[in-house]
């Protein structure tokens, strides 16, 4: 692991965060395709800055921050814009924000007790990422080539709802342990659980 600041991959995930506010007026102006575009555009970067970390040796601890912060940015900037123009019910953006805001209190928590070697992301955190992306994506797409297939928008929001749940539950329940000092053994509970 590099300690190098600049590297391809951290030039990626700033410039995936630079590209934000170009989707976020694109979706409040009503261009559909561009902001479907940029966003596309952004999230195959994010599989490209993985590919170079991995292969050119350009991971670095400031990637392993940087990277998801700039996929969780741009999601959540995506769906609050969404939400403004009425596309996303505002008590969707409010869960996902909640479950952001929780977790991020629970590390806080677990690093003031000095737990913080047991602050880890989970499997399902990143599948709820992967499922959030791709509404985003969806939804824009579904607005830039005139779809209108609500079967999918429902399914995707009850999916959404099913994984934040799950994702609380299984956060609450390392909390809970680590903060008991029994942290040895939940991990494998955790990966058998997700």
């Amino acid at each position: 692991m590099t300690t190098r600041f600049w590297t391809i991959p951290n030039a990626i995930s700033v410039a995936r965060m630079a590209m934000i506010p170009f989707i976020v007026q694109a979706v409040l102006q009503g261009a559909w395709m561009t902001a479907f575009v940029l966003f596309a555009i952004a999230g195959i970067s994010d599989g490209v800055d993985g590919l170079i970390a991995r292969f050119f040796h350009q991971d670095s601890a400031l990637g392993a921050y940087i990277d998801p912060l700039a996929d969780k940015a741009l999601t959540i900037a995506v769906f609050a814009t969404l939400a403004i123009v009425g596309i996303v019910p505002v008590w969707l953006l409010v869960l996902v924000v909640a479950r952001d805001i929780a977790i991020l209190a629970g590390a806080g928590l677990m690093a003031a007790r000095g737990k913080a070697g047991a602050i880890r992301p989970l499997p399902i955190s990143k599948i709820n990422t992967a499922v959030l992306t791709a509404m985003a994506a969806w939804l824009l797409a579904a607005n830039a080539f005139e779809w209108s297939i609500p079967a999918v928008n429902y399914g995707l929001i009850a999916l959404v709802v099913i994984l934040i749940a799950v994702s609380a539950a299984a956060y609450s329940r390392l909390l809970i342990r680590s903060l008991g000092g029994r942290e040895a053994g939940y991990a494998e509970q955790t990966d058998r659980l997700t």
